[in-house]
């Protein structure tokens, strides 16, 4: 799963830690996230989407599943 949240993050002048913190995760899970190493729990993606008063659809784009 593709997401914007480098460009959401940056527009909101937040640093990776200051978004970690106000997300009560650590730096680590910030940076495997805008890698699209590892997709956030529905809970944490709502927050994030909170955070940055947008929609999960438009921080996070599905592309499917090969089939």
């Amino acid at each position: 799963m593709k997401n914007r949240l480098v460009d959401f993050r940056k527009q909101y002048g937040f640093s990776q830690d200051k978004l970690a913190n106000v997300l009560g995760v650590s730096r680590q899970t910030i940076i495997s996230i805008e890698k699209g190493k590892y997709s956030p729990s529905l809970p944490l993606a709502f927050e994030l989407a909170r955070t940055f008063n947008t929609t999960i659809e438009e921080l996070f784009i599905y592309e499917g599943r090969e089939i």
